[in-house]
């Protein structure tokens, strides 16, 4: 597998190292886009969650 990988990485052909790194720059975006979504989610979960508890 590690060979793979780095035969992919030193093949000439195909994308160049900055277009790695913006693909890779989009995927770290999304990945923190959808971090905060999910954490707002489980924030709206417990608030809820707590309130049928405590009745309020």
């Amino acid at each position: 597998m590690l060979n793979a990988i780095r035969q992919f990485v030193k093949e000439e052909e195909g994308a160049s190292a900055a277009e790695y790194a913006l693909i890779l720059a989009l995927v770290t975006a999304g990945m923190a886009a959808a971090a905060s979504g999910l954490g707002n989610a489980i924030t709206n979960a417990i608030t809820t969650a707590t309130g049928q508890i405590t009745g309020s």
